[in-house]
């Protein structure tokens, strides 16, 4: 196995999110540090915040800056170097990665584009919202891929709804009008979680808007609202939404966004004051630039059962970004779905992968096991199934227990990063912290 000029195994992982970041932790504690490899993790942004929390901070139920963990920080604590920027293109035949220049809001450089070698590549940029070129969702709606996206929708929701407040305070008539494009975990979630934020709007001065003058419908396509999971979830999904006055539409098919609001195939307007698109995901057209690596039409990099791309064995990837197979579910064309802990099975069967690399040992291959999904529905509830041969196949389970074990699932996340130590201090301070602040961010 080739190694840089140096003797150390040189491994780069460009993608920090929820699989790249274990990762690049699990490798260092166990490479970085006994100086087996020198591993170089690689993302745009100079902090991580856990994806599946980004409709909180959309909603204004979080504060990003408290959940958020410096990239520098993890390297020190778990022995890899941090390089930030995005991936600019890849040379196979040189083993370079080449990050481009990264600039601040006005546009000044604060880190010049760079190279960097490598012996094992491994790509997790994770995913983007696909629009599947539908007129005015671009110039229109907003998604929430990133913190930054998330954080810009809460400032428009709470925008809008101050300036609602004032009309109804002058005329007696105010709403905000709010539609979801997508009816998937994020759509869902999402719709669930601004119906509770905005309940509290009238304790911190908006006297005049109610809970029924946010007025939030999610669109979808399908028959139902999350159409990859079991119909069961669903069903309940459906349920609860109903009790938060969440208006659910299905069957719609979205032609295009206007200024005033969602065109349906019926021709039917709906109003709409914001606009959020969660209808659907791709992976990076970055991917498309990587030197001829082999990529499907949504993007994704192809990769063996190894999650070795199928044109060159030193470059791996994972997670949505990668369209990997799943013949135990049956059929050539069956894939590994785009699901958090599809990424988090991938990253911990990569740290024996580049373990079995450095001694020259044949490679592992993927097999996915699903263990169910859950899905937030506010503070206190969630919905979702378990599965697993403990429980006889899958179980239906939700309420304040579903969101119990759906927070459990980010409390797995940041032992991983943090350790347990770590953890509890930060989650008695959040505690103290939340004691004396607004029940929702108010700025």
């Amino acid at each position: 196995m080739g190694t840089g000029g140096g003797g150390v195994h040189r491994i780069v992982i460009v993608g920090g999110g929820a699989g790249g970041l274990p990762l690049a932790a699990r490798l260092g504690d166990r490479l970085g540090r006994r100086h087996r490899a020198e591993v170089t993790l690689v993302d745009q942004f100079p902090t991580h915040v856990w994806k599946p929390l980004l409709h909180e901070v959309a909603a204004g139920s979080m504060d990003v800056e408290s959940h958020d963990i410096d990239y520098l920080a993890l390297a020190r604590w778990h022995h890899f170097r941090f390089r930030q920027g995005r991936i600019a293109s890849l040379d196979r035949g040189r083993h370079e990665v080449r990050i481009a220049a990264v600039v601040d809001e006005d546009g000044e450089e604060i880190l010049p584009e760079r190279v960097l070698g490598y012996d094992t590549l491994i790509l997790c940029i994770g995913s983007v919202s696909n629009d599947f070129g539908i007129p005015g969702v671009a110039q229109y709606a907003m998604g929430i891929d990133t913190p930054r996206d998330a954080q810009r929708f809460h400032r428009k929701l709470l925008a809008a709804c101050v300036r609602a407040d004032a009309r109804k305070a002058a005329s007696g008539e105010g709403a905000v009008r709010i539609v979801i494009i997508g009816g998937g975990a994020t759509g869902v979630e999402l719709a669930a979680e601004i119906r509770q934020t905005t309940r509290a709007y009238g304790v911190y001065g908006l006297d005049y808007l109610t809970p029924a003058d946010i007025r939030i419908t999610v669109v979808e396509a399908a028959a139902r609202v999350l159409p990859p999971l079991p119909e069961s979830i669903a069903t309940a999904a459906t349920g609860l939404l109903g009790k938060l006055d969440v208006v659910v539409r299905t069957g719609l098919r979205v032609t295009g966004v206007e200024p005033a609001g969602v065109r349906v195939a019926t021709g039917e307007l709906l109003d709409a004051d914001l606009v959020v698109w969660a209808a659907g995901i791709q992976a990076s057209r970055e991917l498309d630039r990587l030197d001829g690596l082999e990529v499907n039409r949504n993007h994704q990099l192809v990769v063996r059962e190894t999650l070795q791309t199928t044109r060159d064995d030193d470059v791996f990837a994972f997670g949505d970004c990668a369209d990997c197979p799943w013949p135990q579910k049956g059929g050539p064309d069956a894939r590994v779905p785009p699901r958090a802990q599809a990424a988090r099975q991938q990253a911990q069967m990569l740290v024996k992968t580049v373990e079995a690399r450095l001694r020259g040992a044949p490679l592992p291959v993927f097999r996915f096991r699903d263990y169910g999904s859950l899905v937030s529905l506010g503070e206190l509830s969630a919905v979702g199934n378990l599965m697993g041969r403990l429980i006889g196949g899958s179980m239906l389970i939700q309420g304040l227990i579903a969101r119990w074990m759906y927070e459990s699932l980010y409390k797995m996340h940041q032992i991983v990063l943090l350790g347990y130590l770590r953890v509890v201090l930060g989650t008695i301070g959040r505690f103290l912290r939340g004691r004396a602040a607004p029940r929702v961010k108010l700025h």
